[in-house]
């Protein structure tokens, strides 16, 4: 540390580095970087600075490191790893989908620019795995929020949350329960509906259930669905009639 030779300090944070004393190594790194600024040995320097700190779980430090990378040494050797590192620091700030998905989003940004700019890397296959990942997370943040207007028993905005989650995410792990939550949705707000509007809500109950059992006609909540069907169909036949609300 105390040293003024610069070849002792890069020769020994290697070594450090290669044992695993990533808190030696960086602050080695962190002495040379501007020691070895506009030398051939520079870009070797700066990226295993940011290598310490990924390898010392400080994401958010590694990922500027690795973002001023990118955007410094576009011939380096290792410009493929810094701009696949920088996406995968975004990656490992990831919160779990109840939280702020800012992380998220700009990791599939990352992944995806990274595909664009180097799609015969080896990578590419781990990138195509994790942003699925990541969207199956922010699908699970989505229908968490839709989710959570019906359960405060505001069946007017959890229709049309609970419907964004099914143009957003067609193809989403909870399809079958998001549909059945709009049916049961629909029926409610029917049911806290004035009268005069109620014989509309009521038929797009029974428009939905349709669309829920044509495409789940085995559903485990087939037996709700149909009591939600017959009262339905009950009061539109006869408006005068008392609904039952399980």
């Amino acid at each position: 540390m105390k040293s003024e030779d610069a070849n002792l300090k890069f020769n020994t944070a290697f070594n450090y580095y290669n044992r695993g004393d990533y808190v030696k190594a960086g602050s080695l790194f962190d002495q040379l970087a501007p020691l070895t600024r506009g030398t051939r040995r520079a870009d070797s320097v700066y990226f295993f600075q940011a290598m310490t700190q990924y390898k010392l779980n400080d994401y958010i430090i590694a990922g500027h490191y690795f973002n001023t990378f990118v955007t410094t040494y576009e011939n380096s050797r290792f410009i493929e790893d810094a701009a696949y590192m920088e996406a995968y620091c975004y990656y490992e700030q990831s919160p779990r989908p109840e939280l702020d998905q800012t992380s998220t989003n700009m990791a599939l940004d990352a992944f995806r620019l990274f595909m664009i700019k180097y799609p015969k890397s080896k990578k590419v296959t781990d990138c195509q795995r994790i942003i699925k990942e990541l969207n199956e997370k922010l699908m699970e943040k989505e229908f968490i929020s839709a989710k959570l207007y019906y359960n405060l028993d505001n069946f007017k905005a959890s229709i049309v949350a609970l419907n964004n989650c099914l143009i957003d995410y067609p193809d989403s792990k909870y399809r079958e329960e998001i549909m059945f939550l709009v049916l049961k949705s629909k029926y409610l707000l029917a049911m806290n509906s004035i009268q005069s509007k109620q014989t509309e809500r009521f038929q797009d109950a029974v428009d939905e259930y349709y669309s829920f059992i044509a495409e789940f006609p085995e559903s485990d909540s087939k037996k709700e669905a149909d009591n939600i069907y017959k009262e339905s169909s009950r009061y539109i036949k006869d408006p005068n009639i008392e609904t039952t609300k399980n």
